[in-house]
């Protein structure tokens, strides 16, 4: 039994909650978001209270219904608050800008590396060396700051890379004569 989907979320103020069949739409002051409800799922609104039900007797409902509600609370503080996930380029020469929806990083490669920021996301380099991935959906910040990370993992001899801000990079030692 799912211990997620058990607990309600609560809808604040200035968040509207709209339920057509499978499909929901979540509109708030940071935008609108819709979800597609699976289909062994129910999920009910009273007042100001989402509640999930599923058929205990169906396996795929039992695992699905933490996911509906996991997603439904993420899109809820999305719209009302956002996500953002900081980035911190660290090594000699690394930097960062931002021109429109274009992210130019300079990371020790011959060329600079041009990423395009879909829609949704807001890319913002508050110094050369940090950047600052923000959006209403958390899936594509994470998503974001998972391919910008990826042009150049931490590595673990000297620590140069993209790393997340509050990531920790395990430091080994250089080889010995």
């Amino acid at each position: 039994m799912s211990r997620v989907a058990n607990a309600p979320v609560t809808i604040p103020n200035g968040i509207d909650v709209k339920i057509d069949g499978s499909d929901m739409t979540i509109k708030g002051s940071g935008g609108q978001l819709s979800y597609k409800i699976h289909n062994d799922v129910n999920v009910e609104i009273n007042g100001d209270i989402i509640q999930i039900k599923w058929d205990n007797a169906v396996k795929k409902a039992n695992a699905q219904a933490g996911t509906v509600r996991a997603s439904i609370s993420n899109m809820i503080l999305g719209v009302s608050k956002g996500f953002e996930k900081k980035l911190t380029l660290i090594g000699v020469g690394y930097r960062a800008s931002v021109k429109g929806n274009v992210l130019t990083l300079a990371l020790g490669f011959s060329n600079p590396i041009e990423y395009h920021v879909p829609d949704g996301v807001s890319v913002v380099a508050t110094s050369q060396t940090e950047l600052v991935v923000k959006g209403n959906d958390k899936q594509k910040v994470g998503q974001v700051a998972s391919e910008i990370r990826a042009f150049r993992p931490p590595e673990p001899y000297k620590g140069k890379g993209v790393r997340y801000s509050d990531e920790y990079v395990a430091r080994k030692e250089a080889k010995k004569k």
